[in-house]
């Protein structure tokens, strides 16, 4: 009589991590031990950043939103405040993103269309009037323009009397990751490094409580990587920032607290919670060990962990309502600082306000009724969980030597390597969905007998009528504002640039004359040039 136990279906991570169907002291201990789990709070903080976590302070709820005009942007940011959101998380328009004023004509079609258009400071003061920047805190999801955008976010909130020195929220500003993954890049790999390192450098300065890059493994995983290269090459972009900005003589316990984390969520619950565990470890080893950090601040994995689109199907799209929930369950249990969901029609149009809200409360449910708040880290101990993590954090090892191997993130991104890397492993996932071997509900699973015809899609439509009210808007401001101090303001810009000085308070200076994301960024493409993307099989 055959042994049934040796005869249960094999389990491999996406990550390529094998799941035995029993865990025991025996299989934690062959992974490493239980002598790095330690405290809440504590290093290595496998167990969260916090002591309390959420008994003491339950997660930021940010929904990602923005679309149009300054105003009608406004009005969503509203609403979802008045729904409970406690901060926001900024959506630009690609002329924006890629630097572009929107009469610029590369611009045309797409002013506004996939999220906010912004031109001057006069747009973000529209955008942001009367919210409270010290109760709200802003996520800008910008990367290429973030010299320009954070620029003008700070000369507004000087300008409404916020003093820089308290004022707290984050810019996405990950500009490798947009090599890798999105592509709204516009200078050259190493000019774009020094453009972090500035604004990384400002804000110790400066804005200390401010976050000014988030690290961006999320994107990065949503281009087809696996959850275990997610998180290798975020952290090894990390590191690369943290490298730059050392070079310039800046301790690392002054700065690199400052970096935070945006990461996704999809796919396996399990593997999410051991990928959050063991990189919140790793990184607090690679920063005491590697860098020499003592202030725990320096060391703590700070994110937002969100429910990525890539796990939500056209197909039987009421099905991604139920994925989110389990989304923020793994963003909950792995301690996340922040959440967001995608909504579920956002696998085939911009978010519904109905959707959006519903997202919301998907979190506000989690939050109030689930008890996911009752206790720290309540998966501590699992012999599953903490053998899962250990073995985790070798493979995230792996990924890292890898890297090193290739000569460093740095070269590996401006050589096209990692890009490969992922579009092969792009590759074979959606091979994989195709062919029945990963599971995918309502997809290659569980398809309705009438073939699952997708939903009628809606298009957000392009409004010419608001795209020719911005271009107005923007010439209006161009008429009104005192031209020669634009002059002045752009050569000093190009002063800095050219120098070799930290181009955010020329930059800060443009943009409180109005100088528009275009001539800005217009200024630093004179200075760096633009970036030719290398093609790699």
């Amino acid at each position: 009589m055959s042994d049934k136990r040796s005869e249960a279906t094999p389990v491999v991570w996406e990550s390529g991590l094998e799941v035995e169907p029993v865990f025991g002291p025996e299989e934690l201990e062959r992974s490493g031990g239980s002598g790095r789990i330690g405290r809440p709070g504590e290093y290595p903080f496998t167990r969260g950043i916090h002591p309390l976590m959420y008994r003491k302070q339950p997660w930021t709820m940010r929904q990602y939103s923005g679309f149009g005009t300054a105003a009608e942007t406004h009005q969503r940011f509203l609403y979802l405040i008045a729904n409970g959101q406690t901060g926001l998380n900024v959506a630009f328009d690609l002329p924006t993103q890629c630097g572009l004023d929107s009469d610029d004509p590369m611009a045309e079609g797409e002013v506004g269309r996939v999220g906010m258009a912004v031109d001057t400071l006069a747009d973000i003061e529209e955008a942001f009037a009367g919210i409270d920047l010290n109760r709200i805190t802003v996520s800008l999801t910008i990367n290429g323009s973030a010299v320009a955008i954070m620029a003008m976010y700070f000369a507004m909130a000087r300008k409404r009397g916020f003093d820089l020195a308290t004022l707290r929220g984050t810019a996405q500003n990950d500009i490798l990751k947009e090599f890798i993954g999105r592509g709204t890049w516009i200078f050259p790999v190493e000019p774009s490094i020094r453009l972090v390192g500035d604004t990384i450098e400002f804000c110790a300065r400066h804005v200390p409580k401010y976050s000014p890059v988030s690290v961006c493994g999320y994107h990065i995983r949503e281009s087809g990587a696996d959850p275990a290269q997610e998180m290798a090459y975020g952290l090894a972009i990390a590191c690369a920032y943290i490298d730059h900005v050392r070079a310039r003589g800046l301790s690392v316990d002054a700065f690199a607290g400052g970096l935070s984390f945006n990461f996704d969520i999809h796919g396996n619950l399990w593997e999410q919670v051991a990928k959050f565990r063991a990189g919140r470890r790793l990184y607090a080893t690679l920063l005491k060990e590697r860098y020499g950090a003592t202030n725990p601040n320096a060391m703590r994995l700070r994110m937002i962990a969100g429910g990525g689109g890539g796990g939500l199907t056209i197909q039987q799209p009421e099905n991604n309502i139920v994925r989110g929930a389990y989304y923020a369950l793994a963003s909950a249990l792995s301690g996340t600082q922040t959440m967001a969901l995608c909504s579920f029609d956002e696998a085939y149009t911009i978010p519904s306000e109905r959707a959006a809200r519903l997202s919301l409360r998907t979190m506000q449910i989690l939050m109030h009724e689930v008890g996911v708040t009752d206790t720290v880290d309540p998966l501590a101990g699992s012999y599953f969980v903490e053998t899962m993590t250990n073995r985790m954090e070798a493979k995230i090892r792996e990924h890292l030597e890898r890297l090193e191997a290739q000569g460093g993130i740095v070269k590996a991104v401006a050589e096209g390597w990692v890009q490969a890397e992922v579009n092969r492993q792009a590759y074979e996932r959606e091979r994989k969905i195709r062919s029945g071997e990963v599971k995918k509900v309502g997809v290659n699973l569980f398809v309705e007998e009438d073939g699952g015809e997708p939903p009628d899609v809606e298009f957000h439509p392009y409004r010419e009528e608001e795209a020719r009210a911005q271009i107005a808007r923007l010439d209006r401001i161009r008429a009104t504002r005192d031209a020669t101090r634009v002059r002045a303001a752009l050569e000093a810009l190009r002063a800095a640039a050219s120098g070799g000085a930290n181009v955010m308070p020329a930059a800060l200076d443009a943009a409180e004359a109005y100088a528009s994301v275009g001539e800005i960024c217009g200024v630093l493409r004179e200075v760096f040039g633009t970036y030719r993307e290398p093609i790699c099989f």
